[in-house]
């Protein structure tokens, strides 16, 4: 069996065309919600340095805006790990499923 016609199969499979719609919609989800974190954050240095500025607790050396940048950093971390955790379980899975449809 030549490559382009698995190639074909594989394309063509109903399994892959939502296998492909459910991966883009998961990105696109997880993309937005870093946009906003770090944009977010950003416009805040921008537009409300007094706020940032802020010392936690009496005394304090340290600003709020340290822990919000630390937050940003976590917080991307973390959504990267959802995301190569659920590719490398559910996504590889389904791939795996569909390249072995298309090879029978």
């Amino acid at each position: 069996m030549k490559d382009e016609d698995i190639v074909e199969r594989i394309q063509k499979n109903p399994k892959f065309m939502q296998f492909v719609s459910m991966r883009n919609t998961y990105s696109y989800i997880l993309s937005v919600l870093m946009l906003i974190v770090y944009f977010g954050y950003i416009l805040l240095v921008a537009f409300n340095k007094q706020f940032l500025a802020t010392k936690i607790g009496a005394g304090a050396v340290t600003s709020i805006g340290i822990p919000m940048g630390v937050g940003v950093l976590v917080f991307t971390i973390v959504i990267t790990a959802i995301y190569v955790r659920r590719a490398n379980n559910e996504f590889d899975a389904i791939k795996d499923e569909i390249v072995k449809e298309a090879s029978k």
